[in-house]
């Protein structure tokens, strides 16, 4: 990236409950948890593990909108009512994140009710974060931490990626005499979209990066799962992107899209922010 190129924020997302439907923001303060209201809750499983929409692909038709002491839970079904949640303050319980422990203080059973009903699982648990758990340490510093988060506390991508993306997925295809499918960013589930005059996939090299005025590390390139491949909206899936990914964008095992960042500093990022202090290993 040159020195005079324009980068800027372009969308901004939270998903208040983990693994559901997205909430589209025009601003978000950032906490050293991660982005305020980002993955604070979580639907567990009867053995408290997470429940995923790698799996419960009915968790995206659900969406969940912060409020002041809780939360309002919305069903794409007009036949199920919305539901306000308040904020439990009971006793926690031990949770795991894909067997990473940390502990959450269960909902009120309405709520649990209510979700559970929703994707169709009736052994199912709301809970809200009890107290974050530490970050890996091969690429974070000590007192590094996060919420209900799969890895890391903030996710980005960029447009310029997801474009060149878009074209190896559409060669596929074509080679294959398939139609192309047509890639969102929403597959992603990306906290921070970053648009302007970048090489595609020059954010691999990053080690830091400005998003306004907060500052942030790059703790590593993300390692995509088949929940890229369901479609948010249809929850139909297919073999795109993995399938291009493990193509053009394979190594150590896995296939990789985005970078996870660790905030190294509060405040507020909103759309529109510039894009800056970006350190490229690959210069």
């Amino acid at each position: 990236m040159t020195s005079d190129a324009a980068v800027t924020v372009s969308s901004i997302s939270v998903f208040p409950v983990k693994s559901t439907a997205g909430r589209s923001l025009d601003e978000v303060a950032v906490a050293a948890e991660g982005l305020v209201d980002d993955r604070r809750w979580m639907v567990v499983d009867g053995s408290g593990e997470s429940r995923t929409a790698r799996r419960d692909r009915a968790l995206l038709t659900v969406a969940a909108t912060p409020l002041a002491g809780g939360l309002r839970l919305e069903s794409r079904s007009a036949e199920r009512e919305p539901l306000e949640v308040t904020e439990p303050t009971g006793a926690s319980v031990p949770v795991t994140v894909h067997g990473r422990p940390l502990h959450g203080i269960p909902a009120p059973p309405e709520a649990s009710e209510w979700i559970g009903a929703a994707i169709g699982r009736p052994d199912s648990t709301l809970v809200h974060i009890a107290r974050p758990r530490p970050l890996n340490p091969a690429h974070s510093r000590a007192g590094d931490r996060t919420a209900f988060a799969d890895a890391y506390p903030v996710t980005l991508a960029t447009t310029a990626s997801l474009r060149r993306l878009q074209d190896w997925v559409t060669e596929t295809a074509l080679e294959r005499g398939e139609d192309p499918v047509r890639l969102d960013m929403e597959r992603f589930r990306p906290n921070l979209v970053i648009d302007g005059e970048l090489e595609p996939f020059v954010e691999d090299g990053w080690t830091t990066v400005c998003v306004g005025d907060v500052p942030f590390d790059v703790a590593k390139c993300i390692d995509r799962c088949v929940l890229t491949t369901v479609d948010p909206r249809t929850l139909e899936s297919g073999p795109e992107p993995i399938r291009t990914l493990a193509r053009h964008r394979s190594w150590d095992g896995a296939t990789w899209f985005g970078i996870q960042l660790i905030p190294r500093g509060a405040g507020v990022v909103r759309v529109g922010d510039e894009v800056s202090g970006i350190d490229d290993e690959t210069t």
